[in-house]
């Protein structure tokens, strides 16, 4: 995919990173994705070019409905094994990631038929192998897909707390939020949260303010993926900065989903001049013809940043980031270095 020009296009390739709302299997690229077409034959096209055409949303229902198709293509633990180290793979080289929390929706494939024994260990085998062979360190989030419900919810629990892996640190909610109410998942967002798993639904994405009070108060959140609409409330903006809740924002998919008309429209100013963390990321990237370089580059030019803007930008999302206090200052010691040493 073919990136605008910007200033700081170079300066941001080789920004040490860390990305906190990317989806496992919509981090598929063309190449991946074109590979399991073929190998599976359907709706989904094998065609790279073709995919493009594909990954046209004309609204949020129609993008869950195109990303489950491409979900229909994983079939095996071999492929979820794939999957995971080539994104991997994508993901360290060229965008300089040094860590990952991939949203991972394990219901979506033991429906499918692949036993949660063998999905734990395909995600984990990767993860060992993608922090030796390229310096990424992968952490998991299981996510509920809102639009399967409570069963739905009873088995990402089950899964999180029966068959952790050694990479698990979040429980989300994803999925559609109209018809889907938060307060309704308490209790598993209440168990995952005994059991020490820490708290990061989706909210505000496709609904008000009031889907993102409801993500605070009754699941505990501790961020929030997306949280668009809190630009409408500045009551919950001013919560947001006091408790210290980092939005996961997601410029260019708020636009294809059609959550956000137009890019110069995007509320991330707002969040900013409101004093709330916020961490740039791609969410669903080959799906969006992103790439979490270029969020960093459409974040630096609605908020007028220069290159130490920028790196503040990465050192919020290492900040934010659910792993160890000594794994968090190292990065944010090579996002200094990198600035003072001009590359």
């Amino acid at each position: 995919m073919t990136e605008p020009d910007r200033p700081y296009d170079d300066f941001i390739a080789g920004l040490p990173k860390a990305e906190l709302h990317v989806h496992h299997v919509g981090s598929a690229s063309p190449r991946i994705v074109a590979g399991l077409a073929e190998q599976y034959p359907g709706v989904v096209p094998s065609d790279p070019d073709a995919l493009a055409d594909y990954f046209a949303f004309r609204d949020f229902g129609h993008f869950i409905e195109v990303y489950l198709a491409v979900v229909d293509l994983i079939r095996t633990p071999e492929d979820i094994r794939m999957l995971t180290y080539e994104v991997a793979r994508e993901m360290a080289h060229g965008q300089s990631l040094r860590y990952a929390e991939l949203t991972c929706t394990p219901y979506t494939s033991v429906i499918r038929g692949i036993p949660i024994e063998a999905y734990s260990e395909a995600i984990e085998d990767a993860r060992v192998a993608a922090e030796r062979d390229f310096g990424l360190r992968l952490q998991w989030i299981y996510d509920i897909p809102g639009e399967s419900g409570i069963p739905a919810a009873d088995a990402t629990l089950e899964y999180a707390l029966k068959h952790p892996t050694d990479g698990l640190v979040g429980f989300g909610l994803g999925g559609p939020e109209v018809g889907v109410p938060r307060p309704q998942f308490r209790r598993h967002f209440d168990a995952a949260r005994a059991a020490g798993l820490r708290s990061v639904p989706h909210a505000g994405e496709t609904t008000g303010p009031q889907t993102i009070w409801d993500a605070i108060q009754v699941l505990g959140a501790e961020r929030i993926g997306h949280g668009t609409s809190a630009a409408q409330d500045p009551e919950l903006l001013a919560h947001l900065a006091e408790a210290g809740i980092p939005l996961e924002v997601c410029p260019s998919s708020n636009v294809a989903t059609r959550a956000v008309e137009r890019i110069e429209e995007h509320p991330i100013t707002v969040f900013r001049d409101a004093g709330v963390t916020v961490t740039v990321n791609s969410d669903d990237p080959p799906m969006f013809s992103t790439t979490l370089n270029a969020e960093y580059a459409i974040a630096a030019d609605l908020l007028g940043l220069d290159e130490a803007g920028i790196a503040d930008l990465a050192k919020m999302a290492a900040r934010s980031a659910f792993t160890d206090d000594a794994f968090r200052d190292a990065l944010c010691a090579e996002i200094d270095a990198y600035v003072l040493t001009g590359r």
